[in-house]
């Protein structure tokens, strides 16, 4: 082997070397809702309970549906936009820095008390109400 053959594979291992951990993006979005233990469902699937933390893998649009139990369904829309590290040029200098990227998002939703009763007994009451109402006085010939 002569002696550019030698500077050639020295080049070749150092830039394997250097490459090697390049690439290490890890995107998460913490989730927690007030009160806890709400049900998380993210573009139509269910996610998982809060508090919680998900890997994701695209930025953009995400229709968040947050429910529990006495509680009003939360129905909303977040639109997470990419950090500049992410974006086309940066993005090819950060894949080749050996340097762990980390992207977590923090989302934090209150839920209402629902105005509902949850008493079935005075909904089948107010239910007959309503009715009555509906249907009028009714008058005998």
């Amino acid at each position: 082997m002569n002696r550019s053959s030698y500077y050639a594979l020295a080049i070749l291992v150092l830039t394997a070397l250097l490459l090697l951990p390049a690439g290490c993006v890890r995107r998460t979005m913490s989730i927690q809702s007030n009160p806890s233990g709400a049900l998380v469902d993210l573009n139509g699937r269910e996610a998982g309970r809060t508090p919680m933390t998900i890997d994701f893998t695209w930025y953009g649009d995400y229709d968040v549906q947050v429910r529990k139990e006495g509680y009003e369904t939360l129905k909303t829309h977040e639109y997470l936009v990419a950090p500049i590290w992410q974006w086309v040029p940066f993005d090819l200098i950060f894949v080749v820095l050996p340097i762990p990227m980390h992207d977590d998002r923090h989302l934090t939703y209150t839920l209402a008390p629902s105005t509902q009763p949850s008493d079935p007994q005075g909904m089948l009451e107010r239910a007959h109400q309503l009715q009555g109402r509906l249907e009028g006085p009714t008058e005998t010939p």
